[in-house]
């Protein structure tokens, strides 16, 4: 118990584990849950626009959802080899579940997960068209971006420089998005149906960043898993997506 309680004050005040015969169990724990979820849903999401890219209106438009899909299989991999050396059998694990399956598109999971899937609850739902898409990877992928600011700063130095190498692509992955969206809203048609799929995506997203108040999040900050509370990130999320919005007219 000592020896756990100095390594907690160790992390709490900043410190670095470099190795998995480092870390005590519910640190492990922990760091195992937060890899799980990283992993699971970029696998949900590669395999979510893997199908969308046939909604791709345009060669251009096909090649960015085809990089998103790729890049994000890529990072998952990346993860997994972490989560590897903690004695993870990659390949049973990355063949648990069907990554492509979708709720119905009126469920209500708030921020739910689903038993042994630790995908974010957003993962769960169907794209139904080209701006859905879209719409979902912008708001999605500005969540990510703020989610990154928490992952580049783990207190695990392995994983969290994995994350500093993934960060700017999942920026990458937002910006063509943004790009894919402003062309969509330069029509009237189009600007109504991003309306529609902003309407059906903002509140799912929102609700990954969890709940206000955490209880958990103290035990993650002393851990140096996480620095800034679940509400301190959703605010940041809405100001950067209200931002980028009313750029283009929305």
């Amino acid at each position: 118990m000592s020896d756990t309680m100095n390594i907690e004050d160790y992390l709490a005040q900043g410190g670095v584990l470099t190795a998995p015969g480092n870390a005590p169990a519910r640190y492990r724990g922990e760091l195992m849950r937060l890899m799980s979820s990283f992993v699971d849903s970029e696998l949900a999401a590669s395999a979510g626009f893997a199908n969308s890219i046939n909604f791709a209106p345009g060669i251009k438009e096909r090649i960015a959802a085809s990089r998103i899909t790729l890049e994000k299989a890529d990072h998952a991999e990346r993860v997994l080899a972490v989560m590897e050396t903690f004695g993870t059998d990659a390949n049973r694990y990355q063949s648990q579940h069907d990554w492509a399956a979708r709720v119905a598109r009126d469920a209500d999971l708030g921020a739910a997960r689903q038993a042994g899937d630790m995908r974010l609850s957003v993962f769960h739902y169907p794209i139904t068209g080209w701006t859905d898409a879209v719409v979902m990877n912008v708001l999605q992928g500005l969540a990510t971006g703020v989610q990154m600011t928490e992952l580049t700063r783990v207190s695990y130095g392995p994983l969290a420089e994995v994350f500093r190498e993934i960060a700017p692509r999942e920026a990458r992955h937002a910006e063509l998005g943004l790009e894919g969206l402003e062309r969509i809203a330069a029509s009237a048609t189009g600007k109504a149906g991003v309306r529609d799929a902003l309407a059906y995506w903002t509140p799912r997203v929102a609700a990954t960043f969890g709940v206000a108040g955490s209880k958990r999040y103290d035990t993650l900050k002393k851990f140096g898993l996480r620095h800034v509370p679940n509400e301190d990130l959703l605010a940041r999320w809405e100001t950067r997506t209200a931002a980028h919005l009313a750029g283009i007219g929305l």
